[in-house]
């Protein structure tokens, strides 16, 4: 028997991948959960993150030289990485904050919204245009997501604020992703994303930090246990690099439904690890319903792209577009993040399943990179 090795690597990617996302959001959840590990500072927690993140791709950048800074001038960094960095920021603190609140069952439920947020906020920027077909797809994410909602036995309101805020900072990254970004031709790999924006992310988390956390947190009642932190940063980063690792191998097709499979196994292994998330029958209609929305809106971004791309020698395009990506130096989302590739050109965000890997930068990474190969994959 004849082993297919290179489609036996790319299985093991999306392997890779789907535990890798789904044990980052177990993981959070664990540490933040007053019923569990305890830790309940979500600011602090993403800024450990940011932190671990920013110091292994400085030295990756600057002292082993695996890859090379991009050129960065100051005009660029202050009008295109610092509004970007916020953004980001503000959808990991959200994102982390609902892990306070809600279960990850529901979360994810809710993050089946992430499509509709994304193409309200392309619209509001002029990216995309209004279309009825698309439309009424994210009308049926949204009703979906309100059935679920409606049957969520430990529904809570700030939770669901928390995270539904966390959704559109995220959308709204992404668009400003591509209209500042991109504009400037400037391009991202996972390791340069972390480089230029997870220092900036950390400096925008200090300030709701020091107002909101530090006057919580007594050194007599934190458990701060490093080889916890660590393995909980590490995970992180690691996430962001096989997302990377995933794009490089498969198409766009193939990680939407990776992403939709790892939907399904992490609600389910919450319910598991998490007694206390109790999922309801009208949780899985509405999350059902919601997600046929979501693969019906993937069906025709798919479509549009094959067709826009039918002029063209799409495995020669395709072959060319990640020599030239891996010459030069994503967050811009692998996250992050939640992403490949930042800069490429002419991707619309809406066009992204952002699938919510993990409140992480990896996650908020991911989405972003996946754009770019959104637009080659056949």
């Amino acid at each position: 028997m004849i082993i297919n090795k290179p489609l036996v690597l790319t299985y093991l990617y999306l392997l890779i991948y789907i535990l890798l996302s789904s044990g980052v959001i177990l993981y959070n959840k664990w540490v933040l959960s007053p019923k569990y590990f305890s830790f309940p500072f979500p600011i602090t927690l993403t800024m450990i993150h940011m932190g671990f993140s920013g110091v292994v791709a400085f030295f990756l950048v600057r002292v082993f030289k695996v890859v090379s800074p991009v050129k960065m001038t100051f005009e660029i960094y202050a009008t295109c990485v610092v509004p970007i960095s916020a953004f980001f920021a503000a959808s990991l603190w959200f994102g982390n904050t609902a892990y306070l609140y809600i279960s990850v069952a529901f979360i994810q439920m809710l993050k089946a919204l992430m499509p509709v947020a994304t193409f309200i906020m392309a619209v509001m920027c002029g990216t995309d245009k209004g279309r009825c077909d698309v439309f009424l797809n994210m009308v049926l994410v949204s009703v979906g997501v309100v059935i679920s909602s409606y049957g969520e036995i430990h529904f809570n309101v700030v939770g669901t604020l928390y995270q539904v805020t966390g959704i559109f900072a995220e959308a709204l990254r992404l668009v400003l992703t591509q209209v500042l970004l991109q504009k400037k031709g400037l391009t991202l790999n996972p390791i340069t994303s972390l480089y230029y924006i997870a220092p900036c992310s950390f400096v925008f988390l200090f300030v709701p930090w020091y107002l909101l956390e530090m006057p919580e947190m007594k050194p007599s009642q934190i458990q701060f246990n490093f080889w916890i932190f660590f393995s909980n940063a590490l995970c992180a980063l690691a996430l962001n690099f096989s997302i990377f690792l995933v794009i490089g191998r498969t198409g766009a097709v193939t990680i939407r439904v990776a992403g939709v499979l790892k939907d399904w196994i992490l609600i389910a292994l919450s319910t598991v690890i998490f007694p206390e998330s109790t999922i309801t029958g009208l949780n899985i209609i509405g999350y059902a319903i919601a997600l046929c929305g979501v693969v019906m809106y993937n069906y025709i971004k798919v479509r549009d792209v094959r067709a826009s791309q039918l002029p063209e020698n799409l495995p020669d395009r395709t072959t060319k577009d990640w020599k030239l990506e891996k010459k030069s130096s994503d967050i811009f989302t692998p996250n992050s993040s939640s992403d490949s590739n930042v800069g490429g050109g002419g991707n619309n965000p809406s066009d992204l399943n952002v699938d919510e890997e993990a409140p992480l930068i990896p996650s908020r990474l991911s989405h972003i990179g996946r754009t770019q190969f959104s637009n080659h994959a056949g």
